[in-house]
């Protein structure tokens, strides 16, 4: 009889299946943009990150990750803003999980305008509020808070890849915002 030990991360796959089931089916992914609330709960400033991706090319991005199989939308995103924000951020995820809208991308461009030349994926799209002390993890470079009216800027905006920025200026109109 053999005995294995459980594998402690049994919704991830090898690099290998990975890139089999990427080519096969859409992925699901959890995307947060994480926000700062004034006094009076209206967002005063916008978490972005400013990472650098496999070919160095430098870009803005929000929190992002894929949903493990068996794994709550809940526990995903608490699981992406950890990873990404650090264990002290004390996101206040909302009562219920229904995303604000859902981006779907694909690996060329589309009608969509988002593009992950990877994968076709879903994702699901929040805007999170936290309270605590973030610091860019994983690999970003830097967690940049700016107030809304620089994030939609069209300096910061040329700055996010993949249509990305359409997410930023969603989240922004979906909490009162407007360009």
């Amino acid at each position: 009889m053999n005995v294995r030990t459980p594998d402690p991360n049994p919704g991830w796959l090898n690099e290998a299946d990975l890139h089999e089931a990427r080519e096969r089916l859409p992925m699901v992914y959890v995307e947060a943009v994480p926000v700062r609330l004034d006094s009076m709960g209206y967002v005063s400033h916008v978490g972005l990150l400013f990472t650098s991706d496999a070919e160095g090319h430098m870009q803005r991005m929000f929190v992002s990750g894929r949903v493990m199989y068996r794994e709550t939308i809940r526990a995903a995103l608490l699981r992406h803003l950890e990873k990404d924000l650090g264990p002290l951020a004390m996101p206040q995820l909302p009562p219920s999980i229904t995303p604000f809208t859902v981006g779907e991308y694909f690996p060329a461009p589309s009608q969509t305008g988002l593009v992950d030349e990877r994968q076709h994926a879903v994702a699901l799209e929040y805007v999170i509020p936290v309270q605590g002390e973030c610091q860019a993890r994983q690999d970003a470079l830097e967690l940049t808070w700016m107030t809304p009216e620089e994030a939609l800027s069209d300096a910061v905006q040329s700055e996010f890849l993949g249509g990305r920025g359409h997410i930023v200026q969603a989240a922004l109109a979906h909490v009162g915002w407007g360009r």
